[in-house]
């Protein structure tokens, strides 16, 4: 840390943060524009958005429900708008300073709160989070995928396989791998059920179809799915529209990248029904050599509402083709050539490459369906019940040489000892209800709810080829085995506002979950786990401008097959994890400033630590580390300087800590003391300037800082990554025609504009070293965007 303060990367987010400094000094407009924003009871609205239309400027309202906005003379439309309720549009004339309080209505779009309320909290809730929408998330997508986009929030550190944030990419929270990150999709999980994983290769461009989204740091509130161990990211997809619309997006870039989408919205007919949709294809070869990615997917919807029920019907899914980038590259390739992939080779016997296979790929199918019944029955109280149903198969195939000592020449290969192709499948089922039941009266919020969720899979493997199959058969299977998961949850959650300033928050979650599967090299599994998981906190809103919050939680967590079959063969089953997360946070708004600060501290027992070696299928092994801590200070703000500049500086300081670690070498167990967690920076930063030169036109330069990371639990300096600090630029112009396209929207990013060579993953084998996952350097999307 020492080396870090006194760095240039330091110096660099210094003066980001010393920008802050300028948002207290009184601004330059002429005029101010304020107001309240409320619902019919007069009640304010906590952090509902108000926008300056046709223009880059806008603020959410504070605990009050007040916002204050600097403008020029001028007629403006003012829009303001906040989930759950009918956006109101307002044409305003400003002659000098001036008040105009909005009280919004209660419309179909509180129906789909009802869908997302059992995951989602509020803006004075007493949970770490951050919030996107539509607006945000549509300046960057030109094709990346969603972890990409959200590689600027507090405490995320993100990955590309492919090293250009398309095809498979990852997402780490306070150093949590992306297995516990609990996703959810409308309130239904979208975490594979035995790895936990998130495979957002699956629904590319996904990102089009999201209305809104909301990333819990640390547990969280009770969600349904594996339980959060490091971050909850919930999404809402597109919403009901009122009037018909067609979009076309179209975007290019290096590596051959191009993106074609095409959405469409009947609007209401008759008042009540709308159909909507999406169909997209993304190709790209990415950095790595042959790390193509071949991408199709789509979003179908039907809604139906009336003043008081929303259904909504959807189907979405995909198909991807990639050539598989997880083999990594060892140290002295990348000194030669840091796009080379490993992945297909074919050596001759003195380890020269002879060929490469051309069908060394990964291809998957996923096809969702989801079905939703919101219901408002009262001012107090509304329900949503969901049927759920995932089909994925897929499988990825691979050309396997022989190997011993040496290359074994092919005319020294006989049956039993020969080259072969195989494929190893995964199909599954995944199905089930989701539901809860929300009343809201005076003080009171209660929301009771769960889930019940099945998930039917086999994995099998089969020989597609042998160079001298002898008495085997095409398509022979080598392994079969099935998995078999139940998980099924209840909790109820209460938030009672004691006065206008103090909310006491309770949250209490039953989970079980039943596991039958056949791992390889371990006897039968079949596992039931039974979970309390309680939550407490309290939020003091002090004045307008300050809010405090306290939470305590404990989560628990069982372990994925691939712990199963990397643990159970050494006698020993994994265990599950249990974490006691405490965080205690001040959220200040003032004018046009917007600041966060928290600290927290996670302390884990048989915390399942990554350990640095993969798997083959390239999932990261690991094993329970005994106790265990997370503990940082995050820092992030949002600071409006004029209408031409506005700043968005993060920054978090963590440790990261297994306490007492033991390290098992050929059997022997030895302590080794407190050992930094593997894949755990201390130091994350990010900042966006933002600057509006002119209506419509607007230029952000976003940075990236992230401090070095150990592969493995042992400190290794052999073993770990580099720190890195990246820079981004991004340019969006909108054009409003006076006929035919209601918008023409420009986008363009110039990615890691500097070429920072840097590897944002890795993993070690101890039999051939140390791997890493290199990143593109310089590289650019650009796209445009029309609207119907």
């Amino acid at each position: 840390m020492k080396n870090f303060l006194f760095s240039k990367e330091a110096k660099f987010l210094v003066a980001f943060l010393g920008l802050c400094m300028y948002a207290f000094v009184g601004n330059a407009q002429s005029f101010t524009l304020s107001g309240k924003v409320s619902n019919e009871k007069q009640e304010p609205l906590v952090g509902a958005t108000v926008l300056v239309k046709k223009s880059n400027k806008g603020v959410t309202a504070d605990f009050s429900g007040n916002f204050k906005i600097s403008v020029v003379a001028g007629t403006y439309e003012v829009a303001v708008s906040y989930v759950g309720y009918t956006t109101k549009t307002q044409t305003v004339v400003v002659t000098g300073n001036q008040k105009i309080d909005f009280q919004l209505q209660s419309g179909t779009n509180i129906l789909d709160e009802v869908l997302v309320s059992g995951v989602r909290v509020k803006a004075d809730a007493p949970v770490t989070h951050s919030n996107m929408d539509k607006a945000e998330i549509a300046k960057r997508n030109l094709g990346q995928d969603i972890p990409v986009l959200l590689n600027y929030l507090p405490s995320v550190v993100t990955t590309s396989d492919a090293g250009a944030g398309i095809g498979y990419t990852g997402i780490r929270v306070r150093g949590s791998d992306a297995t516990r990150v609990n996703v959810t999709i409308n309130g239904i999980p979208y975490n594979d059920s035995e790895s936990m994983g998130t495979f957002w290769v699956n629904i590319g461009d996904f990102a089009s179809s999201v209305e809104n989204l909301q990333l819990q740091r640390g547990v969280g509130t009770s969600t349904n799915g594996a339980g959060a161990f490091g971050a909850s990211l919930n999404m809402l997809t597109d919403g009901v529209k009122e009037n018909q619309s067609a979009q076309i997006s179209s975007s290019v870039g290096s590596f051959n990248t191009l993106k074609n989408t095409v959405k469409f919205s009947t609007g209401l007919l008759n008042d009540h029904i709308e159909f909507s949709g999406r169909f997209s294809k993304i190709r790209s070869d990415g950095f790595i050599e042959r790390a193509k990615s071949d991408l199709e997917s789509y979003f179908i919807q039907g809604n139906y509402k009336d003043e008081n029920t929303l259904i909504k019907a959807l189907i979405f899914g995909g198909e991807e083709i990639t050539y598989q980038a997880w083999y990594g590259s060892t140290a002295e390739t990348l000194a030669s050539n840091r796009r080379f992939n490993g992945a297909g080779l074919i050596y001759n016997p003195d380890y020269s490459i002879r060929a490469y296979y051309d069908n060394q790929v990964d291809n998957y199918k996923q096809d969702h369906f989801q079905l939703h019944w919101s219901q408002k029955y009262s001012d107090e109280l509304s329900s949503n019940i969901a049927v759920h149903y995932t089909r994925a198969r897929g499988f990825y195939e691979e050309y396997n040489q022989v190997w011993g000592d040496d290359p074994i020449a092919i005319e020294n290969q006989s049956e039993g000892n020969t080259d072969n192709i195989t494929r190893r499948y995964a199909n599954s089922h995944f199905y089930g209800t989701t539901f809860n039941v929300n009343y809201q009266k005076e003080q009171v919020e209660l929301t009771i709810g769960g889930a019940a969720n099945r998930h039917d899979g086999r994995h099998f493997g089969e020989t597609i080829w042998s160079r001298f199959p002898g008495n085997s058969e095409i398509r022979d299977v080598y392994y079969d085995r099935p998995g078999d998961k139940r998980d099924f949850n209840l909790y109820a959650k209460a938030t009672y506002s004691v006065n206008d300033k103090l909310k006491v928050f309770a949250d209490l979650q039953q989970r079980r979950i039943q596991y039958d599967a056949e791992v390889k090299e371990s006897p039968m599994v079949e596992k039931s786990f039974n979970f309390f998981n309680p939550k407490a906190g309290i939020s003091y809103t002090a004045n307008e401008k300050s809010n405090y919050y306290f939470s305590y939680s404990k989560a628990h967590r069982e372990p994925t097959r691939g712990d199963f079959e990397e643990i159970a063969n050494v006698a020993n089953f994994p265990k599950p994890e249990e974490l006691n997360d405490f965080e205690l946070g001040w959220r200040y708004k003032k004018n046009n400033l917007r600041l966060n600060t928290n600290v927290y501290y996670m302390h884990y027992i048989d915390q399942l630590v990554l350990t640095g070696q993969i798997d083959l299928d390239g999932a990261f092994k690991k094993t329970n580390s005994g106790e265990s801590f997370r503990a940082g200070i995050e820092i992030d703000a949002d600071i409006y300087i004029n209408k031409y500049l506005s700043v968005r500086p993060n920054l978090t300081f963590s440790r990261n800590e297994n306490i007492d670690f033991n390290e098992d070498k050929e059997g022997v167990v030895s302590n080794i003391g407190n050992t930094k967690i593997s894949f755990s920076p201390e130091i994350t930063g990010s900042n966006a300037i933002v600057v509006r030169p002119i209506e419509n036109l607007e230029f952000s330069i976003f940075s990236k800082y992230v401090s070095e990371q150990f592969l493995t639990n042992y400190e290794e300096d052999d073993k770990k990554l580099d720190k890195y600090f990246t820079n981004d630029i991004s340019l969006t112009y909108v054009v409003y025609p006076k006929s035919i396209f209601e918008s023409i929207s420009f986008n363009g990013m110039v990615n890691n504009i500097f070429s920072e060579e840097y590897e944002s993953n890795g993993y070690f084998d101890p039999d051939w070293g140390t791997y890493y996952y290199p990143q593109a350097t310089r590289n650019f999307l650009v796209g445009m965007t029309l609207k119907f």
